[in-house]
């Protein structure tokens, strides 16, 4: 790492720690030429991940819009803040692991639905609803035998 000072390129590094978010490092360094110090942050380059919508159109990964998806199934439920999270933490971790850089938004939202079903019948139901786009009753009654039997 080169000096932000003095450029010169042999630098060390006195201590490293993992950034609050833990998406990072943070390494602070000393240069052996001047001795001054700095800090500098080390992060893992993703590849960005293509999502594959209903109508063929493609749109890069935003986590804000499943979060803002099961908060709305999930309002005025026992569901916290918290779970919500590490719902969509497991769920972005199977689709990250796969390593394909497209994924449709069809396969995103079962593993959503699998899980919330474990989480909260209501939300489930709700987010159901939604997702696969019910046309009426019929359709709705039928989601619920087959989550009841």
């Amino acid at each position: 790492m080169k000096c932000p000072f003095c450029s010169h390129e042999n630098t060390r590094v006195i201590d490293s720690r993992p950034t609050e978010d833990n998406n990072s490092i943070r390494r602070r360094r000393a240069c052996d030429e001047c001795g001054k110090r700095f800090t500098t942050y080390e992060k893992i380059e993703t590849i960005p991940l293509i999502i594959i919508k209903k109508d063929e159109n493609r749109e890069t990964y935003d986590r804000a819009k499943i979060e803002g998806g099961l908060l709305r199934a999930c309002h005025k439920r026992p569901v916290s803040a918290q779970q919500i999270t590490m719902l969509v933490d497991d769920v972005e971790n199977e689709i990250f692991s796969r390593e394909d850089k497209e994924i449709s938004s069809q396969v995103i939202g079962e593993l959503l639905m699998n899980k919330l079903k474990d989480l909260d019948a209501v939300a489930y139901v709700r987010f159901a609803s939604v997702y696969r786009e019910f046309k009426d009753v019929n359709t709705f009654v039928d989601e619920l035998k087959k989550m009841l039997e």
